[in-house]
């Protein structure tokens, strides 16, 4: 491959360094290769999210690299239905195309396509090319999209079965058709959203469209509790709460009884002292007033003697 294009392009010379980084450290979640005639087109397959109606699927695409590529952000295109994203239309993401203002040249394939993944359980709101199909129908299409895809040339689709033979080796089990019959979704735990937000690459903007789902959250529970019991029938959650309240209550009550507090005394103080300062105070009151009178005697008797 290396022998039939221009080593001292950029374009190429960064292509082939991805493509043998691709090879020499494959990934269980996704594959992509370029064409033998043209580098700049891969194909693409990538493994559904674990944990969302998504999993176990096996959803196809094409990446195009732009002749100025890395400098320049590529395209993405689906071509397995999968209820996000359209098919062979060029889907709007903050890092293709679209936007080439949020694109960075240290990107690559490898992340566009960890960051694709990552995208495809979000809240598509309207954006181009995308889907909101409902999670019984994404189920339907995941197990679908277990059967590789037919498009284009017999180049083409060559590499779409050997990266589609790959993807089924590392695949998870099928999904169940019958959407009654799957396992209850648990929600997920802060590990596990700290798991799912450390395959989303450093510094990768996220999808401008993507709504505040926590915000929708508590607006959903607060309309839930304003239009909660309009008759003002006892539900068996308001019970359950009145026994709740009444136990703890009758506990504090028993702790109080188990554990009355110590009564504490208070001293009166002794009458004596008072009666004790009050002598001492006339006292001391008496020998001011003796020493005014001696010094005024004194003072007469030198004042007499004198004339």
């Amino acid at each position: 491959m290396a022998d039939k294009y221009n080593l001292k392009n950029p374009a190429v010379k960064r292509i082939l360094q991805e493509v043998k980084e691709m090879q020499s450290n494959p990934s269980d979640d996704f594959m992509s290769l370029p064409l033998e005639e043209n580098i700049f087109e891969w194909q693409f397959a990538i493994r559904g999210p674990r944990d969302t109606e998504f999993e176990g699927g096996i959803y196809h695409g094409r990446i195009q690299l732009p002749a100025e590529y890395p400098f320049k952000p590529p395209s993405f295109m689906l071509l397995t239905p999968n209820g996000r994203f359209e098919t062979q239309t060029k889907i709007c993401l903050s890092i293709s195309n679209h936007h080439p203002e949020h694109w960075q040249p240290s990107w690559s394939v490898r992340t566009a396509l960890v960051a694709l993944i990552a995208f495809m359980p979000t809240n598509p709101n309207g954006a181009l090319g995308s889907l909101d199909y409902k999670k019984e129908d994404r189920r339907a299409l995941a197990i679908k999209s277990r059967e590789a895809p037919k498009f284009g040339t017999p180049e083409r689709q060559k590499l779409i079965d050997e990266i589609h033979e790959y993807m089924l080796s590392k695949a998870s089990a099928a999904p169940l058709d019958n959407p009654t019959q799957a396992p209850e979704e648990h929600p997920k735990t802060e590990e596990a959203d700290a798991q799912v937000n450390s395959d989303i690459p450093e510094g990768l903007p996220a999808l401008e469209e993507v709504p505040d789902q926590a915000g929708d959250g508590i607006v959903e529970e607060q309309e839930v509790i304003a239009n909660a019991n309009p008759a003002g029938v006892i539900t068996p959650r308001e019970v359950q709460s009145s026994v709740s309240r009444n136990q703890v209550t009758q506990t504090s009550a028993d702790t109080r009884v188990q554990n009355p507090r110590p009564e504490t005394r208070v001293q009166k103080p002794d009458d004596r002292l008072f009666t004790l300062a009050a002598i001492g105070l006339t006292i001391a009151i008496v020998v001011l007033l003796l020493k005014k009178f001696i010094k005024s005697t004194e003072y007469g008797a030198v004042f007499f003697n004198g004339s």
